[in-house]
């Protein structure tokens, strides 16, 4: 009897233990970004950092900044105030992150890039596109298409003026298409998708006549082709579109022959697996690696992604 009851009490005590180890190994960390709320990809990005802290049992605090590059920097500064294990953020502008991912390594607290990279910037780990890499397949995806040729003009609409993901993006594209003499226009939208939409029909209506083919520098122009097409009167296929692919806006405007091809960035992964490195960081293992994600769909692989997005 007292062997059973000895028993019992180590079981307890051992239940009581497992999870306050546990908690007492909880860390809390802080996910930064630069996109909107609104923005439809970014739902998929936070899902990512949610589901990781759901399964680690640790803290991530959220916040998103809508291409406002000092509070993004702002709200760096505060998770290294506040004392956090480890930041995943992303980069708003070229150089931007500069001093405050320099403060915080001067605070001993790891910094891990997701989204849009920036070499400039001393991040301990990056998870995402190469996005001069992803430029460089758009365009060459339409050239090697015969969807454009020599002398045409290209239409690449963006959402956020000089942000690092358009400028990259551009890079490589002008890679291609400059000595093929295609020329193209980056024009600026906002996060705001009922303007988005707007200004791309304005702009479109104006210039219907030149465009040749359409490359969408981001989630949220390329996710209102279709919207704007059905409003300008434009038929589906009538203009190639290639672009991101993030969002079930793209997934089905592929499926339905709006847009041509798309670039699925896994976003969820890459929230999840930035957390996972800056976990890998906080706990004194230098990742040294970067992870590179991405790959280019049509119509047959849109479905994929259409269920995964839909979480089937």
């Amino acid at each position: 009897m007292l062997k059973r009851v000895t028993g019992l009490l180590v079981g307890a005590a051992m239940a009581l233990t497992i999870p306050l180890s546990a908690e007492a190994l909880a860390k809390t960390y802080y996910w930064i970004s630069h996109g909107g709320p609104a923005d439809p990809v970014w739902t998929y990005f936070l899902q990512g950092a949610n589901q990781w802290a759901e399964d680690t049992g640790n803290t991530v605090n959220t916040s998103f900044h809508s291409g406002d590059v000092p509070s993004q920097q702002e709200a760096v500064r505060a998770a290294i105030a506040a004392g956090a294990d480890a930041i995943v953020t992303t980069s708003p502008d070229p150089g931007s992150m500069v001093e405050v991912v320099n403060e915080a390594h001067a605070a001993g607290i790891p910094v891990i890039n997701i989204n849009t990279p920036d070499p400039t910037v001393d991040f301990d780990s990056y998870v995402g596109m190469d996005l001069v890499v992803t430029g460089k397949k758009w365009a060459q995806y339409l050239v090697d298409n015969g969807l454009v040729k020599e002398g045409d003009f290209v239409w690449m609409p963006v959402e956020v003026p000089g942000a690092t993901y358009g400028v990259q993006e551009e890079e490589g594209i002008k890679s291609v298409f400059e000595p093929l003499n295609i020329t193209w226009e980056v024009t600026d939208n906002t996060l705001d998708q009922a303007e988005v939409i707007t200004r791309m029909s304005d702009y479109l209506t104006a210039n219907r006549d030149k465009v040749n083919a359409i490359i969408g520098l981001g989630d949220l122009v390329t996710g209102s082709i279709k919207r704007v097409f059905d409003q300008v009167g434009v038929e589906a296929g009538s203009i190639p579109v290639v672009g991101w692919g993030n969002s079930l806006d793209t997934t089905q405007e592929v499926l339905n022959g709006y847009v041509n091809a798309a670039m699925w960035q896994d976003p969820q992964a890459t929230s999840y697996v930035g957390l996972s490195l800056a976990a890998m960081a906080a706990s004194g293992i230098p990742p040294g690696f970067d992870v590179l994600v991405g790959n280019l769909y049509e119509k047959d692989g849109a479905q994929l992604i259409d269920d995964i997005l839909s979480g089937k």
